[in-house]
Order: C-alpha cells, then sequence, then structure tokens
C-alpha cells in the first residue's frame, strides 16, 4: 500500500502542458486577495506612527518656546568622575558600586531636574538646596578619605549613605512643594466659594 512518490514521479512521463496565458498575473492577484502581505500595512502603520511623533514632538516644541515663562532655575550634580580626575573612584573598586553611584547620581539629578521653583516656594527649596550642598561638601570629603586612607567599608557605605540622604531630602523637597501648591490651592477655591 505505501508508496514512494518520488518513484510515482520518476516513472511519470513528462507531459508539460503549457499554462494558459496570463495564468501566472491571474495567481498572483488571486494570491494577493486571499493574502495580502503584512510588510505593506507594516510600513503603513510605522508612516503613521512616525507622522503622530513628528507631530507631537513639534508641537511640544512650541508650546514649550510660547508659553513666554522665565525659564526655571536648574541645578545638576556632578557625578564622582567630573568632581575628581584623579585618585578612587566606585569604578575603580567595583562595577557594582559604580552603578550603584550612577543610580544615585542620575535620579537626583532627575528630582533637581523636575523641580519647580516659583517666588512662593523659593525660600523653602533655598533651604534644601543649601542643606543638599552641605551633604554634596560631605560627599567631597568622604571622596578625599577614600582617597588617602584607601577603600574601607565604613567611607564606601557612607558615601552610599550620603547618596540615599540627598535623595530622600529631594523627595521630602518634593512632597513640601506639593503640599504648599495644594493648599495654596485650597486657598484660592475656597475664596472663590
Amino acid at each position: 500500500m505505501a508508496q514512494d512518490l518520488r518513484e510515482l514521479f520518476r516513472n511519470e512521463p513528462e507531459e508539460k502542458k503549457a499554462l494558459r496565458i496570463g495564468h501566472e498575473a491571474r495567481f498572483m492577484d488571486r494570491l494577493e486577495k486571499e493574502m495580502p502581505s503584512s510588510k505593506k500595512s507594516r510600513i503603513f502603520y510605522l508612516r503613521i506612527a512616525a507622522s503622530i511623533a513628528i507631530l507631537l514632538s513639534i508641537g511640544i516644541f512650541t508650546f514649550n518656546n510660547q508659553t513666554g515663562e522665565v525659564p526655571e532655575e536648574k541645578i545638576v550634580l556632578e557625578d564622582n568622575e567630573t568632581q575628581q580626575k584623579t585618585g578612587i573612584s566606585f569604578g575603580d573598586l567595583s562595577p557594582d558600586l559604580k552603578k550603584v553611584e550612577n543610580y544615585y547620581v542620575s535620579n537626583i539629578n532627575l528630582e533637581l531636574s523636575r523641580l519647580e521653583v516659583s517666588g512662593e516656594n523659593k525660600a523653602l527649596v533655598d533651604d534644601f538646596m543649601l542643606r543638599l550642598s552641605d551633604l554634596n561638601q560631605e560627599y567631597n570629603n568622604l571622596n578625599k578619605e577614600l582617597n588617602e586612607i584607601g577603600p574601607n567599608d565604613q567611607t564606601i557605605a557612607a558615601l552610599i549613605k550620603n547618596l540615599q540622604l540627598r535623595l530622600q531630602l529631594l523627595h521630602k523637597l518634593k512632597q513640601k512643594l506639593n503640599e504648599l501648591k495644594s493648599s495654596k490651592n485650597e486657598q484660592v477655591t475656597s475664596s472663590i466659594s
């Protein structure tokens, strides 16, 4: 019962029947109707997404430039590599320590960039920035100690704790600013009522 198809085709006389004229074109049209090319649809959707992204970026750029507000004061902390060109850094000690330092420094810079400084909250922000600069000075002192004495667990832990404290301080500042903003909004709504 089992037959080898290869043998059947070898034994079959080779009759080449001519296809009707236009058969291949009709076949390709029918194939395209039944199974449209997904490549064309992907390109179409990519073009739409790219157009939307461009329009959004132009809109945001235009909106930010036309608001007429004075740009906010941005404070950015430098990481250890730009502060000290010589000496031991976290990257020299361990790649994991360098990742920890980069994580905290980038989060601190992110929180600083998100601060909304205005005339009403400038005194509060200045007070927190003073505390932050004290912590930054302490961090530089700890770095000097790390370079003079050499790496030890206490100094490394103190450096990491300093970065954590700075980030916590910024979170507290953000919380205070939100409280100040919400209390101001409550006063405005109560005076309107």
